[in-house]
């Protein structure tokens, strides 16, 4: 058993880029930047890296995003890595990595860039993957909830006072 799944959540680094393959089919590119922050335990200082993945929609979903996407929107991403070779410009074979994405989801809201409504309806998700054949158990009828029953609470003790509580804190 193996299993090839990214999920990412960011925002473009450059505007998406639609090609056609010879077919017909759209292609779109585009970067994606992702963030983590953390404090440095010996400095105390926050630190923060920024990672960078180029991304790969393809079919309906890769023109949706050639669309509605543009350089800082935020998104959601779901896919598979995949990598492939080439040979750069100096001869030297090398190694590029991306994100194939079957699923997208627009994370900005329509006010978000420049506090104006865009003149589109964007779809807020969209999935690219084919339909899969999965089977669902047949549920059991819904049982309707018992009427609440009326319990009378035990008697609580009253709480004894703490006199040294400072002694128990690790700060």
């Amino acid at each position: 058993m193996s299993l090839n799944k990214v999920m990412l959540i960011g925002r473009l680094g450059r505007d998406p880029e639609v090609r056609y393959m010879p077919n017909g089919s759209p292609v779109c590119n585009f970067s994606v930047a992702t963030s983590e922050t953390w404090t440095d335990r010996n400095s105390g200082q926050r630190q923060e890296r920024t990672e960078w993945h180029n991304i790969t929609l393809y079919g309906r979903v890769a023109e949706v995003a050639g669309q509605y996407l543009k350089k800082g929107s935020q998104v959601f991403l779901e896919g598979r890595i995949q990598s492939r070779k080439y040979t750069d410009k100096n001869g030297v074979e090398r190694t590029a990595y991306e994100i194939v994405c079957d699923e997208m989801k627009m994370l900005d809201s329509k006010n978000a860039q420049g506090g104006h409504t865009q003149a589109y309806d964007a779809p807020p998700a969209y999935n690219n993957s084919q339909p899969q054949q999965a089977y669902t158990a047949p549920q059991p009828a819904p049982v309707p909830p018992a009427p609440p029953q009326r319990q009378e609470a035990a008697p609580v003790a009253p709480a004894q006072p703490i006199d040294n509580i400072d002694e128990d804190i690790p700060f």
